[in-house]
């Protein structure tokens, strides 16, 4: 069955604003002189970990659908009702590739770049607390989802303090974007057009 344009017009809606993540961060890293390229290569052992450092975020995400017990109750409506059928056109492929576009633009621009800036000036904690709290803001859709962002954006800056390596929270977030939204599409059916967006919110994946 031919997919519809909305379908087909989202993915690449999706891919041109986590995409333009990344050149924000090439550009934030010559304005704030802060190279966060030289944080980033591989490791086989830290691959590994950030593969792992993936689980805990899972299981928080699958809690929240489970028991969305005051206002997480909230944001389980979000995710069934507008960011499911926002992202049901999507094939795996695409999914794939918009979860690792935002896991590369994000991560090289709030852990890479922000923090990195922060760190130096404010020092580490202060730092890594700084950019989680951006990090949260750009995830805006409810007040408790902003929290939630922003604890998830301190455990990520956590990997990359113990590592001094983007390359595990890339791959965490990545992967977690991924499982997380083939999770959400594939457990129940999406409806056929989505409800508006909350106010405030983007509707990609991070």
């Amino acid at each position: 069955m031919p997919r519809d344009r909305q379908g087909i017009s989202f993915f690449w809606l999706g891919m041109a604003v986590e995409g333009s993540l990344v050149g924000l961060a090439w550009v934030g890293a010559w304005l704030l002189d802060e190279p966060f390229w030289n944080h980033f290569h591989w490791s086989a052992p830290d691959a590994a970990l950030g593969l792992a450092a993936c689980l805990p975020m899972l299981l928080i995400f699958w809690g929240c659908l489970h028991w969305p017990v005051g206002p997480l109750a909230r944001i389980k409506a979000i995710a069934e009702n507008f960011i499911r059928p926002l992202f049901a056109p999507c094939t795996v492929l695409e999914l794939a590739s918009l979860s690792l576009v935002a896991g590369v633009g994000e991560e090289f621009l709030f852990r890479g770049v922000l923090q990195g800036a922060m760190s130096r000036e404010w020092g580490p904690w202060l730092g890594l607390t700084s950019a989680s709290l951006l990090f949260g803001l750009l995830h805006a859709l409810t007040a408790t989802y902003i929290l939630l962002a922003a604890l998830l954006g301190a455990y990520l800056g956590g990997l990359f303090l113990l590592t001094d390596n983007l390359l595990p929270a890339v791959v965490a977030h990545a992967f977690y974007d991924f499982l997380a939204l083939l999770f959400l599409l594939r457990t129940r059916p999406a409806p056929e057009q989505p409800a508006g967006p909350p106010e405030g919110t983007n509707g990609l994946p991070g």
